[in-house]
């Protein structure tokens, strides 16, 4: 039976800044926007945790019962360690993608946008196709994809959504560098694994584009981000306070494009994270104080 602290580690805590962000963003388009709603914002970060948590708990599972993670890098994996059984897991998982959907039944019921039933209900599809079902698209090399979709684009300009009540341009254009920023933890991670996913099967896009061309594009999804917070200076003056978070970009980005490979790439999760968590807040500051 796992302990607690083993579920813990489970839910990958390094990765919520991935659902943290994009609703802190959205949240700063619809203050912006004089359309914040308190409780909707709360409500909306539950789920984009309950997702975050639960797809993290589904990929334990399916690459559990695969085989993909028995030599494995990175964090502990419940159902790869044997300190959970793969029922247990698939529970955990499904568990927290029906607390993500009643709380967005919630939001449904509030803004009475039956279409954004539609949304989650595509969201937790993605969520668990990734790496499950007979033909994961993780495998396939496009999780990518659907990270920038679903932990950009979708949380984003949904959450300023549910708040403000109409679909925003603004909204649209800061789910970009949000997207990138989630992306690039999912590139960071599967360049650290890009060894052990091409030997078990995994295609992912690192095992695709291969070492040398995932460090690009790690360095390239967390250079974007600051050329659009410059650029939304003509919608959003102080958007441009992004840019502060800059510092944080060259450590991760010096060690990836100087070939740190397996355990050096850990640390380059947690920088990254830091990185997002810094300029989510700062973008989002700079979003909601109109001048």
């Amino acid at each position: 039976m796992a302990t607690p602290g083993q579920w813990i580690a489970g839910a990958r805590p390094r990765t919520l800044p991935n659902a943290i962000v994009p609703v802190m963003v959205g949240t700063g388009v619809a203050i912006g926007e004089d359309g914040f709603v308190w409780w909707r914002a709360i409500v909306a970060l539950l789920v984009a945790l309950s997702l975050q948590i639960g797809v993290n708990y589904a990929n334990d599972y399916s690459d559990g019962i695969r085989g993909t993670d028995d030599q494995r890098v990175g964090p502990m994996r419940l159902v790869g360690s044997r300190v959970a059984t793969p029922p247990q897991v698939l529970a955990a998982a499904l568990g927290c993608f029906g607390v993500a959907a009643v709380l967005g039944l919630i939001l449904v019921l509030a803004t009475r946008a039956w279409w954004v039933l539609l949304v989650g209900a595509a969201a937790i599809a993605a969520a668990w196709f990734y790496t499950g079902g007979k033909s994961p698209y993780g495998y396939r090399a496009l999780g990518e994809v659907a990270v920038f979709t679903f932990f950009g684009i979708v949380p984003v300009v949904g959450t300023a959504y549910v708040q403000t009540e109409h679909l925003s341009w603004a909204a649209l254009v800061a789910s970009i560098p949000v997207g990138l920023l989630s992306c690039s933890m999912l590139v960071v991670n599967n360049l650290r694994d890009v060894a052990t996913d091409g030997e078990s099967g995994k295609r992912t896009l690192a095992v695709v584009l291969g070492a040398a061309r995932t460090r690009t594009l790690y360095a390239t999804c967390l250079i974007v981000p600051f050329v659009i917070a410059l650029a939304m200076i003509l919608v959003a003056p102080l958007a441009a306070a992004a840019v502060l978070a800059a510092p944080l970009a060259i450590a991760p980005v010096k060690t990836v494009l100087n070939g740190a490979v397996g355990p050096a790439l850990i640390g380059v999760l947690q920088q990254t994270g830091k990185l997002q968590l810094a300029y989510g807040l700062l973008f989002t500051l700079g979003l909601a104080i109109t001048l």
